[in-house]
């Protein structure tokens, strides 16, 4: 009798597991398109959920500015219309009790971190109390992007390009509604991203403000998104006025990179830096610095602090266990020391 050849084993396995296999992709296949519609869904409540906790942080760091402020110094918290499509603009003012009455007050314009930051007593309460009780007045505006003023703001960031114009139009704002503000001592003061914000502002109007001041600035986007990484690439991709990598909208990195404009500088400028940056880190902190040195040494001051506590927050340390006051290392005090001398050479605060 003759035998049928048998299936060889293993290729009789082998095409069982490839059947198998394109049925459970197939069956994955069919999961995920019927619960596409659920995943999105829950996308959307997961971004409604995140911004909702933004509006309840914003509404309890504003309750810590007044709680800190009772007594000490008039707090306001308005809002204005952006230069560039009419976007409302929050804006507090922080100013003395008394007044000095017409252009009595030199003013600053607070520019806080964070691509999508805000104003937070953190990192900024004990030294907008300074200020004002050194005769300025303090208007701080959450320019398009800043967190706790829902999705549409949010979404509205243009990093370097129309948030400049919203911080800019403070001065609009200053000179319609604050009278006792001298609109010829303005000066500005940023950090981190809102030092980039500072130093666009002060290369775009050079003839608006008397000086300024920009610790830990972000200065070279092309150098910083390939040292950042893909992920943190991915925020400026995706932005409506910029839509592509360094490599593919390379003029718009460009022009929205100040170490690429130092030659615009026409005021004061005051630079501190930390070598143990970790956010902006050195190596690009330092292409600015050696820039305006090189380019506008009359007028620029720059400071390197080696390791100062903090690093990227060195000269922002807050002690908010013990009253919000600031923390207080060397390296803060001398930077503070710097600035508030730098600022009063300039800005005549004591001035009526």
């Amino acid at each position: 009798m003759t035998r049928k050849p048998r299936p060889h084993s293993s290729l009789s396995r082998m095409s069982r597991s490839i059947a198998g296999t394109i049925s459970i992709a197939g069956l994955s296949l069919i999961i995920l398109l019927a619960s596409a519609p659920q995943v999105m869904s829950q996308a959307r409540q997961n971004m409604q959920d995140r911004h909702e906790r933004y509006l309840q942080e914003k509404a309890r760091r504003d309750a810590k500015f007044r709680e800190l402020y009772e007594g000490v110094l008039e707090m306001q918290k308005t809002s204005y219309k952006s230069r560039v499509g009419g976007l409302d603009i929050p804006v507090y003012v922080f100013q003395p009790f008394e007044k000095r009455g017409s252009k009595g007050h030199a003013a600053l314009i607070w520019v806080h971190g964070g691509v999508h930051g805000d104003l937070d007593p953190e990192h900024y309460a004990p030294f907008i109390r300074e200020a004002v009780e050194r005769g300025y007045v303090v208007v701080a505006p959450e320019y398009r992007g800043s967190t706790g003023y829902g999705k549409e703001h949010y979404d509205a960031i243009d990093y370097g390009g129309y948030e400049v114009d919203d911080v800019l139009s403070a001065v609009d704002f200053i000179k319609a509604t604050l009278p006792h503000v001298d609109p010829d001592r303005l000066g500005m003061i940023g950090w981190s991203h809102g030092g980039l914000i500072t130093l666009h502002s002060i290369f775009q109007e050079q003839h608006t403000f008397r000086c300024a001041t920009a610790i830990v600035p972000v200065t070279n986007l092309v150098f910083r998104l390939s040292y950042k990484g893909p992920r943190y690439e991915s925020s400026f991709v995706s932005q409506e006025r910029i839509g592509g990598m360094p490599h593919e909208k390379r003029e718009i990195y460009i022009e929205r990179s100040p170490v690429y404009h130092v030659d615009r500088l026409e005021i004061p400028l005051i630079v501190h830096v930390a070598k143990n940056d970790r956010d902006v880190n050195f190596v690009e902190c330092e292409m600015l610095v050696h820039a305006l040195e090189y380019e506008k040494p009359e007028l620029v001051e720059t400071k390197i602090y080696e390791d100062p506590p903090g690093g990227h927050s060195f000269n922002r340390q807050v002690d908010t266990e013990n009253g919000y006051i600031r923390r207080f290392s060397r390296e803060q005090r001398d930077s503070w020391n710097r600035i508030w001398t730098f600022l009063e050479w300039n800005l005549e605060p004591y001035r009526h």
